[in-house]
């Protein structure tokens, strides 16, 4: 089959590790389905992998790279269940592994599993090849309103963002967030995903045409990043900020996000694209009583509920470009540079 795959990891020239190329067909095993995927849509996860900074060692390279599918039930292994979707069924790709033993896996929230992998992690090979094989129950029926391009999108943004402003902030309709870093993937995901819900949505970037741009996503209030951010957000509130803010930026950002969440108010961390070291400012933390929440992508139960929503919504995710496989450079390039907006696709 035809993948792009790592050859190497870390090194001065990351994107020298791409190579694309054929490799062995997958077969699946007991309890698992084999996908003719159709699209992928890249991660930062992805390009962290070829920068050699992994959550857990990659022992045999080459690794076909990807998390993220959207395609059709090929085949299964031995022993699939009487209720395993039929062949040739549309369907994406619900990107983790839970080890369904550890404490977090047998707790109310698996996605404290110890040792949950993405494909691409471990042992597992990734998407961005014509065939992937996963777990049967990562194999969900894709949203009839989406294309294999959009549905390609949902399983690592679009979840992260869902459980970041439903589960770990639990925000509920009429409440207000932030997203930080608007124009990414998350950001995009998190925006269009508030606006619908029926959250005033507030949306800070250094890019202005980006903050025009996520206007049109439902972005309420657009702020220019920055030392006057969060004065901007607190004379729009009154003074009390706003109830949440979504933050993958990091260090650049981090400040305001502390500054523009109101008293107990959330501030929800699932990356740190820019700096992952910033100043703690406990004495604020402590004093307003504010919760710092960590969030990492999200359980089968809340991917199911994402794409119901998107489904009932008629939500399309925003891609910024779509490459065919022997394009996957270019548009890893674009992914290394932050110049997009929006979700990259590749298509096979």
């Amino acid at each position: 089959m035809k993948a792009a795959y790592a050859t190497k990891l870390g090194g001065d020239a990351p994107l020298d590790n791409l190579e694309i190329g054929t490799r062995t067909d997958p077969t699946p095993k007991d309890g698992e389905v084999r996908i003719r995927v159709h699209a992928v849509s890249l991660n930062h996860h992805d390009y962290f992998t070829l920068r050699g900074i992994v959550g857990y060692p990659i022992e045999t390279l080459p690794r076909t790279l990807g998390c993220d599918a959207s395609g059709t039930i090929d085949s299964y292994g031995p022993g699939a269940p009487p209720d395993a979707l039929p062949i040739g069924t549309e369907v994406a790709v619900y990107a983790v592994r839970q080890c369904g033993k550890c404490r977090g896996c047998l707790g109310p929230d698996p996605m404290l599993c110890r040792r949950f992998t993405m494909l691409s992690d471990g042992d597992f090979e990734g998407s961005l090849a014509e065939y992937v094989v996963v777990p049967t129950r990562n194999a969900v029926r894709k949203p009839s309103n989406l294309t294999h391009a959009q549905a390609a999108c949902l399983g690592v943004t679009y979840l992260t963002a869902y459980r970041m402003l439903f589960v770990k902030a639990a925000l509920t309709p009429g409440e207000s967030v932030l997203v930080q870093g608007a124009g990414g993937g998350l950001a995009t995901a998190a925006i269009q995903l508030a606006s619908v819900a029926g959250l005033t949505v507030f949306a800070s970037s250094r890019s202005q045409a980006k903050l025009d741009a996520v206007r049109a996503l439902g972005a309420r209030f657009t702020v220019a990043a920055g030392k006057d951010a969060a004065k901007q957000i607190l004379g729009t509130t009154e003074g009390d900020g706003v109830d949440a803010v979504i933050e993958s930026v990091g260090e650049p950002t981090w400040g305001t996000s502390l500054r523009a969440v109101r008293q107990g108010g959330a501030v929800v961390v699932a990356g740190a694209t820019a700096g992952a070291n910033p100043p703690a400012d406990l004495a604020r933390i402590f004093w307003r009583q504010l919760r710092i929440l960590g969030s990492t992508m999200g359980t089968l139960p809340e991917f199911l509920r994402l794409l119901r929503f998107v489904e009932e919504r008629d939500l399309k995710p925003v891609i910024d470009a779509t490459y065919a496989l022997p394009e996957a450079r270019t548009a890893f390039e674009r992914l290394a540079s932050g110049d997009h907006f929006g979700k990259l696709v590749v298509t096979l």
